[in-house]
């Protein structure tokens, strides 16, 4: 089964066309990477697919769980399944972080049709989660990625995954910034969520978080199209040729 179709996709942000006519198949229980150089579309196409306001569709379509993926607000594409953590995460001040994660657990299990948690309840299942990402209850209590550091922020973004168990997640350069110890502790928490019935699409620039999470598939982003495909060797071949010397080869 397909989790995600995207078909000649071609996005438009403030007046300019970012993607070209992108075209991506990942099917359920796959983890796919999209490597590319700065500006080559990849935060574009997690906005999209997360139903960021400015990012319009043109042209293409995208298919989740075999369903037209436009018409759907955030909300309801979270509500589904889909999981975005941010290449940088965003601070709600006077928001605490167990606050948060009990509103958004129970926001999407009314949408579903499921029993509300309650507060112990939810406690049992944050501390559990918590305590295998090395995340502190005193960053629980603390306001929502306020004061945060890049890792703490990486980590409760893992922590947020592995709580609302996502269909599709969608890690937008969640490398981004982190020390070799915290990058195998998210990656790490990543690996732990993969399963049959789910999907990923990890976006990264760098080839080394591919060496904690190995992709069944690596697609490269260069000009808002995809270049080159291939295994999780593609990774290790663009480490030494570079993405100049890959869109030379593929030329």
């Amino acid at each position: 089964m397909n989790m995600l179709e995207i078909e000649n996709l071609h996005v438009v942000v403030q007046g300019q066309e970012i993607l070209k006519g992108l075209s991506l198949v990942i099917r359920t229980g796959e983890v796919h990477a999209i490597m590319g150089p700065n500006g080559s579309g990849k935060s574009t196409l997690s906005y999209t697919l997360a139903g960021r306001e400015g990012y319009e569709i043109t042209e293409g379509r995208i298919l989740y769980q075999g369903k037209n993926l436009a018409p759907l607000t955030p909300e309801e594409r979270a509500t589904r399944g889909m999981f975005l953590a941010f290449q940088y995460p965003v601070e709600i001040p006077g928001v605490t972080t167990m606050n948060f994660l009990k509103t958004a657990l129970n926001a999407q299990r009314r949408a579903r049709g499921e029993k509300e948690l309650d507060a112990m309840s939810v406690l049992k299942s944050v501390r559990e989660a918590a305590s295998a990402l090395n995340v502190p209850e005193e960053m629980l209590r603390r306001a929502l990625n306020v004061g945060f550091s890049g890792g703490e922020k990486k980590r409760l973004e893992i922590l947020q995954m592995t709580l609302f168990k996502p269909l599709l997640a969608i890690l937008d350069e969640t490398d981004s910034g982190l020390d070799i110890d915290a990058l195998k502790l998210v990656a790490g928490g990543v690996n732990a969520l993969r399963a049959p019935d789910r999907a990923m699409l990890v976006i990264t620039h760098y080839q080394r978080l591919l060496d904690y999470i190995v992709p069944d598939r690596v697609h490269v982003l260069d000009k808002g199209r995809i270049v080159a495909e291939g295994g999780k060797e593609l990774a290790h071949e663009l480490e030494a040729k570079g993405y100049a010397g890959l869109a030379r080869d593929a030329a």
